[in-house]
This record gives C-alpha cells, structure tokens and sequence, in this order.
C-alpha cells in the first residue's frame, strides 16, 4: 500500500500565549490516557490529542563577532490520533499532525494485522524500524529537542510508506523489526528513478525489565528497571546522490538504554547510541534541489559517524504535584568531509504525571568547527491524552 499525496486541512490554531496559559491550568487533570470507545464483539475506536507548546530564547554568535537574537513562544505540535480495532487481529492506526506553522498533515495511516502470537504486518505510512529516538519520538524522549545525530531517512516526521512485519518474542525480552520501504530519492534526475527500495531493521534485547510493543520510549520514570540492547540497520541501492552521480545508502546504530530505581526513591537513565552513515562516497542531493521539489524523501544525506549520550536522575520525592528530573545530553557529528558538529544540552524536567503531562528547561549549545554557534534556552510544555 502507498500513500504519496494527501490533501491538508486548513486549521487556525488558537493563540500560542493561550494554549500555553491554559495547558498550565491542565497540567493536573492530564493523567489519564486516550479515551476508548467500546464496540460490538472485539471492536474499539482509541481517540487521543497529543499537544506540545514551548518559549524559545535563541542568541547566534557571528564568527567575526556580535551576535543575533531570535525566540517567541511556539506551538511546536499538535497530534490527533485516532486507533481501530475491527477483531482481536485486525486494526488500523490514523494519526494527523499540525507542525509549526504548517497545515495539519496525515503522520500515519496504518493497516495492522496480527498474524500470530509474536508476527504482526503492518502497512501504509509508518515509523520505519530504526534507532531509540526515532521509535519514541519527541513525546517519550527525555530531552525536548530531537537529536541531531539521529539522521534516518524519512518522508516525514520520521515516517516512511512501506510493509513492516515485527513482534516480541521469548517472552517479550526480544523485539524484531523487518520492513520494505519507498526509501529516498525517488524522481526523475535524482539517484533513484529506478525506484530501489529501502530495506529497514531492528533488533532490541531486554536483560532486565521487558519493553512489549513496538515503539519506544527513553525513560519509564522507575515503573521499570531496565537494560535494553538494540541496533538498527537501513539500506537502499542508488538511495544517494543524482542521476549521473549516484551511490548506495546505508546506515547503522547501536543503542542502549539503562534506568534504575535507587535506595532513596531517585532514578538514574543513562541513553547511549551511536551512528555509522555511510553515502558511497557519493555526495547527495541538497533538500533545496528543485529536483527535490516534487520528492517528500529527498537529499541531505551524509557520509559521517555520530554519537549521542544523555544521563538523567529522577530526583526523590516530589515538589508540589511533581518531581524534578535534570539531565544532560551531548551529541557529535563527525562527517567525512565538512566540519564537525557539537551540542550540549543541560536542562530539567518536571514530571507531574510522566509523559503525559511534564514541564521542560534547557540549555542547549551547538558548535560547528568554523561557523557560527548557537545557543538556546527553551521552556517547554507537553499534554498528551
């Protein structure tokens, strides 16, 4: 099945002042999960709204001097999710997303069958198997901001079109994931007018608490005491480059994912992973192409290694209706050819009711060996139901 062109829908968002002042007054009442819709027989319909809100302060520092200052308050995304359930083995996922200052768009369109205990196939528009922070997405991460050096090709938000078969097995302690996709560059002029596909999969073994399901998420808050192994590995014939210039694209990570509950009631995660994108030597086609134009997955990609370590601790006891977690990330980008690419990112969160209902202060600092750096202080806010 595949979903190139989808119409979007016209909304007007309220104002980002407005949704930040009463999402603060909501914060209490966000515990609950999506609302589910009982049906005849094994039927269901999951509905869900996912919002995320943020203050952005940002200074650019020129390399000669002086610097530029830039921020405002941002509706960073606003996700609905709808999730049916036709028989106990037969489902279907449709999500849609407004990004900033954008349309609201379709993010999944998901037929979903469970073959066997441990074989399920899902198909249509979906998260490709990939690395820990693309299965949890902004929402399950620690840190507000996406990595940088998670750079898996992707036709939106991460997705791809494509088949996928995944499943846990031995008792959930092993999570497999093995999908067909429509990959990158596909068009005329570009590497792959041909139309390779792109091959995805994902291994994931848990040593000490399970982690059932598909997605991911980066931290459980202590409900889990976890030490999870996985790697990744994307491929695609002629997936880089332009018609006379084309290379393979392939792509691997290895990740790790430690949390551990203390004497005292405190938290420790520990998140590790690291990146090996290899172009063929070839270099890409830049998103900006006009060749790029009429292509969703198109251009960018590089020959680089990358690294990416955050460290959080869920500190005991709770202050008012929350606890504070603090962390620290730092990632590298190390390209082939071009300069490398450093961020730290120093902040905390305030769980009021884990992922569902959190507050966010950060730090970031982002320097590129030769170019301007850029610093940013970030305040934000995420609801989901």
């Amino acid at each position: 099945m595949t979903f190139r062109r989808f119409t979007r829908l016209r909304w007007t968002p309220p104002s980002s002042h407005a949704l930040l002042a009463s999402a603060v007054l909501l914060c209490a009442g966000a515990a609950d999960a999506q609302m589910t819709l009982q049906g005849p027989g094994d039927s269901s319909l999951t509905l869900g709204l996912w919002l995320r809100a943020s203050y952005v302060s940002a200074e650019e520092a020129r390399p000669a001097g002086g610097s530029a200052h830039d921020g405002g308050f941002t509706l960073d995304s606003v996700r609905l999710l709808s999730s049916a359930r036709f028989t106990r083995r037969i489902g279907a996922t449709l999500t849609f997303e407004r990004p900033p200052s954008e349309d609201l768009q379709l993010l999944d369109a998901i037929l979903q069958f469970e073959l066997a205990d441990g074989l399920n196939l899902w198909a249509g528009r979906l998260v490709p198997p990939s690395d820990r922070s693309n299965m949890a997405g902004n929402q399950f991460a620690n840190v507000w901001g996406y990595p940088l050096v998670s750079l898996y090709p992707n036709a939106f938000t991460g997705r791809d079109d494509g088949v996928l078969l995944w499943g846990n097995l031995y008792d959930d302690r092993l999570l497999y994931g093995v999908g067909v996709f429509e990959g990158r560059n596909r068009g005329s002029g570009l590497s792959n007018a041909a139309n390779e596909p792109l091959f995805a999969a994902r291994v994931a073994w848990s040593f000490l608490d399970t982690e059932p399901g598909y997605y991911g998420t980066s931290t459980y808050y202590g409900d889990k005491e976890v030490f999870t192994l996985g790697a990744a590995l994307m491929s695609q014939k002629d997936g880089v480059g332009v018609a006379g210039a084309r290379g393979d694209y392939r792509a691997w990570n290895i990740d790790a994912l430690y949390e551990s509950r203390g004497y005292s009631g405190g938290v420790l995660t520990v998140e590790a992973a690291w990146y090996d994108y290899d172009t063929d030597g070839v270099t890409d086609a830049a998103p900006a192409d006009p060749l790029c134009s009429r292509v969703t997955n198109c251009g960018g990609a590089v020959q680089a290694d990358a690294a990416l370590l955050t460290v959080g601790y869920l500190i005991p006891g709770a202050v008012g209706p929350g606890r504070f977690q603090p962390y620290v990330r730092v990632q590298r980008l190390d390209p082939d050819s071009g300069a490398r690419t450093e961020q730290w990112d120093i902040g905390t969160n305030y769980v009021l009711s884990g992922h569902k209902a959190r507050l966010t202060a950060v730090y970031s600092s982002a320097k590129s060996e030769g170019a301007a750096s850029l610093d940013r202080f970030v305040l934000g806010l995420q609801l989901l139901y």
